[in-house]
């Protein structure tokens, strides 16, 4: 099984829910929420793609690099490479009966652990999709997988955690991007945007249950210095894939100005059109610690399992690998601006 296989499956399977584009980028699919397409016109979703494309490197061949480290340590968790599979549900809102939501989170977390890396799983309004991730958590071992949580209530989002806890879950994210979300309010259960003293509540109820916490969909540098202030243990740079505000910026575009205030206060992961290892290391050049795939992951599942998963992995490895080589970047830690070309 090759990439190339696994996409001609996947495209097979879904039947025109998602078209397996050569570039996923949102053009053919602007529109289609639900869906695996962007808010509106598609143009947040694209304006992601574009500006890591726009984003040149600066080759670097005189140096003694020939095998450079990719592991690193985020948030107590030793990666392969620095990237995490991101939260997503509602797979058959997605890409309709290709594959169920139970078989989708089984290939992407057990496919993420043998890959060297870990899987976020997701909620949603019906509690069963989010104890699926959590059966996973327990079947996989404990620190295995990192369950999202909507931004219900606060009451509500207490509720969840506790059940992370219970299943050894020892990190839980919050995708409070999800406010945005068509699918959440036609299922008669929207989520809500939280205060600072909110987002305040829910890291002191994250600690007094002996979890770390995430939270994603942080695009401003304001929201980024509340975070850091809340004592949150790490954000996610994300729009939501495009997903849930036409006329947004790219996560490249607003990464290196909340690098600029909260970088080395938390880790910072961001997400948003990355394609292969030169995206990562993009990312990584503007200020990212690690970074968050979402629908490439869905086509590597979908067409080949937890093997999609693993191989879709090792090929961003490789990619990440030669992009390396080709910038002089010995270690993740060494890659900084310095591998990006300012014309």
């Amino acid at each position: 099984m090759n990439l190339k296989q696994i996409r001609d499956k996947a495209r097979s399977l879904a039947k025109g829910a998602c078209r397996v584009c050569p570039i996923c980028d949102g053009r053919i699919c602007a529109g289609e929420v639900p869906g695996m397409g962007g808010a509106g016109t598609g143009s947040s979703f694209r304006n992601n793609v574009a500006a890591l494309n726009s984003i040149l490197l600066y080759p670097r061949l005189i140096h003694s690099v020939h095998f450079p480290e990719t592991s690193t340590r985020i948030l107590g968790l030793d990666l392969s490479i620095p990237l995490m599979i991101a939260p997503i549900g509602g797979i058959s809102f997605n890409v309709g009966a290709a594959m169920d939501e139970a078989e989708y989170q089984q290939a992407v977390t057990s496919g993420a652990i043998e890959a060297g890396i870990i899987a976020g799983t997701p909620d949603s309004a019906p509690d069963e999709v989010m104890k699926m991730g959590l059966a996973q958590a327990k079947k996989l071992g404990k620190g295995k997988i990192i369950p999202f949580i909507k931004p219900w209530e606060v009451e509500l989002i207490q509720e969840k955690m506790e059940w992370c806890a219970k299943a050894g879950v020892e990190i839980v994210g919050c995708d409070l991007d999800s406010i945005g979300l068509i699918t959440l309010r036609l299922m008669g259960k929207p989520a809500f945007a939280k205060s600072a003293e909110q987002l305040s509540d829910i890291v002191s109820k994250a600690r007094a249950l002996g979890l770390k916490i995430i939270i994603k969909g942080v695009m401003h540098p304001s929201d980024a210095e509340i975070c850091a202030e809340a004592g949150v243990d790490a954000i996610v740079v994300s729009n939501h894939g495009g997903r849930v505000l036409d006329s947004a910026p790219a996560t490249a575009a607003v990464l290196p100005l909340i690098r600029e205030v909260v970088g080395g206060k938390l880790p910072i992961l961001a997400d948003g059109g990355i394609r292969s290892g030169v995206d990562i290391l993009k990312m990584l050049a503007l200020g990212a610690d690690a970074v968050m795939i979402g629908r490439p992951y869905i086509i590597a599942a979908v067409g080949g399992g937890r093997q999609g998963v693993v191989l879709y992995t090792e090929t961003l490895k490789a990619q990440l690998v030669q992009a390396m080589v080709m910038t002089g970047c010995r270690s993740i830690d060494e890659i900084s601006s310095k591998a990006l070309f300012a014309s």
